[in-house]
């Protein structure tokens, strides 16, 4: 990676402007939902964890506990106090469960049950876990070394678990991105791309933190995000060039839907999907350089996707072999006050978005 991309590390987190962040969560329609309640043994569930039966979202804030913390939790369960239960949620094409709301306990029982505490990728690192502040019995014990009726209490303590499974609309299962939201919502508030991050891993995820990588839009864009605004930007692109004719706000609400519905991609759509914004973050690069998206000083969200997907379509038909040609055409369409009207009003609107993709399309169309 060059120089230049280590250097955005050194600076300061771009502004963006994105009226649909300030859009509601609330959900957009009425779900029915099923639930049961299931008791799960500790040992159980930790087996059900090693074997991803039931799946912890790879996250970015994964992990918080302090030791201590972690400690308390277990020696509740050595004590037979009972202890908060946890949220899952059966995926309907794999019917593994998902945790929505728990897994601080159950990475806690599954680092105590692997011997060492958040395990790191450096194995000269790797911390013990050993039980600390707690009762003088378990100070110090780690899995293997509790006495025999203690591990076996522990293999056989129950934890209470909620399972919740969508059962309409049929064609979407986006109350999860809703219940997720709620049940995590105390502290920092998590971002809608966090979310979808947490409970939709898989292909179309994988590839979005992928390109998020490449050296010219992190040219243009700057420092990595921490709450994964980047990374939601690159998926609206997408999700406005394969599905932008079935758009209808909120924009959040759609893009959920879209990462719903390429959850696990075939790799031939991967494929197409990195090889058109490469395409097209290259020719921006190099035609408009740092300044592209920024109608003033912060990066547009809405002048992004428009200017986007309409010089993706062009380079979806053919190679652009005058680089001059697409400065030209961005700059008259940056000139122009009917889409600087659309990228600084109402711009979750379903005409909105229609209009300023036009408007950027046809400007490009003719390079």
């Amino acid at each position: 990676m060059s120089t230049v991309v280590n250097d955005l590390e050194e600076r300061e987190e771009p502004q963006v402007e994105d009226e649909t962040s300030d859009e509601a969560t609330v959900a957009p329609v009425q779900y029915d939902i099923s639930s049961y309640g299931a008791d799960y043994d500790v040992e159980g569930l930790v087996k059900r964890i090693g074997r991803d039966d039931i799946l912890i979202p790879p996250f970015q804030r994964n992990y918080v506990w302090t030791q201590k913390d972690a400690s308390r939790f277990i020696e509740s369960l050595l004590l037979g106090l009972p202890v908060p239960g946890i949220f899952l949620a059966k995926e309907p094409d794999s019917n593994k469960l998902l945790v929505l709301d728990g897994q601080q306990r159950l990475k806690t029982l599954q680092f105590f049950y692997g011997g060492y505490f958040n395990p790191k990728e450096d194995t000269k690192t790797q911390q013990v876990f050993k039980l600390t502040n707690v009762q003088p019995k378990f100070e110090g014990k780690t899995y293997q070394t509790l006495e025999e009726q203690d591990r076996v209490k522990l293999n056989d303590s129950l934890i209470h678990a909620t399972i919740v499974k969508q059962e309409s609309p049929q064609d979407d299962d986006t109350s999860v991105y809703h219940v997720f939201d709620r049940l995590n919502s105390t502290g920092r508030r998590l971002t809608p791309q966090e979310i979808r991050t947490a409970i939709d891993h898989g292909n179309l995820i994988d590839l979005v933190k992928v390109l998020n990588e490449n050296e010219s839009w992190r040219g243009i864009y700057g420092k990595r995000n921490s709450r994964l605004k980047d990374q939601e930007l690159i998926l609206r692109f997408l999700a406005l060039f394969f599905d932008g004719e079935h758009y209808e706000r909120p924009m959040n609400e759609f893009l959920n839907k879209f990462s719903k519905k390429y959850k696990h991609a075939e790799q031939s759509f991967l494929d197409h999907a990195a090889q058109l914004f490469k395409n097209t973050i290259v020719v921006i690069s190099e035609a408009v350089g740092r300044r592209a998206f920024r109608p003033i000083s912060s990066i547009n969200a809405a002048a992004l996707d428009s200017v986007m997907v309409g010089l993706a379509r062009r380079l979806d038909r053919a190679p652009i072999s005058d680089i001059t040609k697409v400065r030209v055409a961005y700059d008259e369409l940056l000139a122009d006050p009917a889409y600087l009207t659309l990228i600084s009003r109402s711009t979750s609107d379903e005409s909105n978005v229609a209009a300023r993709i036009t408007k950027a399309t046809q400007r490009f169309d003719g390079i």
